[in-house]
């Protein structure tokens, strides 16, 4: 047993008439100072959570034994998440239908449900307790968060994607931000039922990966980027081999041959800093065949376009921007902003000669996230980067829920790079690109 003896423990009562969360705290207290930590390092998993629970059930009923069987489950499942989990967060993680989770301090947590932004019932005791759960979460991925280093991007063992800022940056008590990640990811199936793209949209995409051109993703804050690149990635065949560079792992790629690389913040004497850059630039020196930047946020994007232009054909990215054309400008600031001093036209024929097609998606009022254009980029013409739209999503208006509608219409134009996907043995339909409106 991973407890000491209970034998002359005396029994009481005393506690019974304290609230639900001061009786919380009292048991979990006790737990700890009954655990045996010299014996608990020999028990794992659901062995040690077993164990435990029992500790736990023996201190509710001589604590309070007037608990009902309701608050009691509750009681026992709140002490084992502040124990072996994120404390009042799990109860957020394994909420279905949750995006996202924001806490402004301890006792202001929001979330996002369907399309929504409501106030939850969860709080936290103290700005110390959130501070206690938030250093847990960072631990686990080699991160911090002191006063020296108030703010920090980490991410959750599901996957979910984590941002925090504590005082005295945040005024009213730390502040964390989370977009969730599920363990079973959206599929491609997912996405179609509902109706973030068309199944022929799904066939050119599909085409594109194959044939290996380079695609942008662009899009604004939460409008699915990453869940895209996720499901585009299903399409790289399985033999070539994949590096992911992110500043935050998050992508969950599905094929076995995958190197993922993360960026690394300063140390406490603000050295061992690592960026995307100098990943980017190893990563070219590791054989890869396409290289995949979870986001493009910097001086990056040159090496990024560098790679494309030289080799690493089918390479993905992602950039927040609100139109492919915006992606362009978006790319010539980022680019300009590290220090490199290259004349504009430079800039742009680069992106011209590496990138092949920008995938636009945005969050409609109301929550729904469409795939709104894809967007071939043609060359340069004079100054210009020449693009045109095949795919496009039409707003038809406001349904009475408040949730944007349309559909999607064909252009009527045929892409330049068709001779590219049949020479890698894609076939699509003659009539696929037949100027006409498809799904919604």
């Amino acid at each position: 047993m991973a407890v000491q003896s209970f034998a002359n423990r005396p029994r009481g009562g005393e506690q019974s008439g304290n609230s639900f969360e001061d009786l919380k705290r009292v048991i979990h207290n006790k737990l700890v100072e009954k655990l045996d930590l010299s014996r608990l390092g020999d028990l794992e998993g659901d062995t040690l959570r077993r164990e435990i629970r029992l500790v736990i059930e023996h201190l509710c009923d001589t604590e309070n034994p007037l608990l009902n069987r309701s608050e009691r489950e509750r009681l026992i499942e709140e002490i084992l998440d502040e124990t072996f989990g994120f404390g009042p967060l799990e109860m957020l993680l394994k909420e279905p239908g949750v995006a996202d989770i924001m806490i402004n301090g301890p006792k202001h947590v929001f979330v996002e449900k369907d399309g929504r932004i409501q106030r939850s019932k969860v709080t936290f005791r103290d700005n110390d307790h959130l501070l206690q759960i938030l250093d847990r979460i960072v631990s686990k991925v080699g991160r911090r968060v002191d006063e020296t280093s108030p703010m920090v991007d980490a991410r959750l063992p599901d996957g979910s994607r984590l941002n925090a800022i504590i005082p005295p940056l945040a005024i009213d008590g730390c502040s964390l931000t989370i977009r969730k990640f599920g363990s079973n990811p959206l599929t491609l199936e997912d996405l179609l039922r509902f109706g973030a793209f068309t199944p022929e949209m799904v066939m050119l995409l599909e085409g594109a990966m194959k044939a290996r051109l380079n695609c942008l993703i662009s899009g604004g804050t939460g409008s699915g980027k990453t869940t895209l690149l996720n499901t585009l990635s299903s399409f790289i065949p399985g033999d070539q081999r994949v590096i992911t560079i992110e500043d935050a792992a998050e992508l969950q790629l599905q094929q076995d041959h995958v190197l993922r690389l993360e960026t690394r913040p300063p140390n406490i004497e603000g050295k061992g800093r690592v960026t995307a850059t100098d990943l980017v630039k190893n990563a070219l020196r590791m054989r890869p065949d396409r290289i995949i930047i979870g986001e493009c946020r910097g001086a990056e994007a040159l090496d990024m376009l560098q790679a494309m232009n030289t080799g690493h054909e089918g390479s993905l990215t992602t950039i927040h921007a609100n139109t492919p054309r915006d992606a362009v400008s978006r790319l010539e600031t980022m680019i300009s902003m590290g220090g490199i001093e290259l004349p504009m036209k430079a800039i742009r024929t680069q992106f011209s000669a590496a990138v092949d097609l920008i995938i636009q998606v945005n969050r409609l009022q109301g929550g729904p996230r469409k795939v709104t254009q894809i967007t071939e980029v043609l060359g340069m013409e004079g100054e210009t980067v020449i693009m045109q739209d095949i795919f496009v999503f039409v707003q038809d208006g406001i349904d009475e829920q408040g949730r944007a509608h349309g559909h999607f219409e064909s252009t009527g134009v045929r892409p330049g790079f068709m001779s590219r996907l049949e020479s890698c043995g894609v076939k699509l339909p003659g009539n696929l690109f037949a100027p006409r409106a498809l799904g919604g």
